[in-house]
């Protein structure tokens, strides 16, 4: 008998072993669901970081060309500004100079009509007595 409940007890433990090893299965199988889960929202997350990099790295560039053309108009308004002082400057220049020779020509002119009217003195005298 003894050799009989030998043989029943090890076909026992073979049975109640088949659910355990169901069971393993099952949770083995709910442990691969939870890592391809797992891995599934390191995946989206990874993906989620680069979209946002690529966001940030947009944004910025934009700032960095706005920075750039800040600076370019203000660069164009001071250069805009130097020049009409050049201009204004040599224009006052060309007036004074316009009227310096204005000036010149007028007493010349002067000279020349007072020359006109004044009797001719002669230069040297010339002796009469002979």
């Amino acid at each position: 008998m003894l050799g009989a409940s030998a043989a029943l007890a090890g076909c026992g433990e073979s049975a109640v072993n088949e659910p355990a090893s169901a069971e393993g299965g099952s949770q083995q199988s709910e442990e691969a669901n939870e890592h391809a889960e797992e891995a599934a929202q390191k995946r989206e997350e990874t993906a989620e970081m680069a979209r946002d990099r690529e966001v940030l790295s947009e944004i910025e560039s934009k700032k960095r060309e706005e920075s750039a053309e800040a600076t370019a108009k203000r660069r164009e308004h001071e250069a805009a500004v130097k020049a009409k002082r050049l201009q204004e400057t040599s224009s006052r220049a060309a007036k004074q100079l316009e009227e310096k020779a204005r000036k010149q020509a007028t007493t010349r002119e002067h000279e020349a009509t007072t020359k006109a009217r004044s009797p001719a003195k002669p230069e040297h005298p010339v002796a009469h007595a002979e």
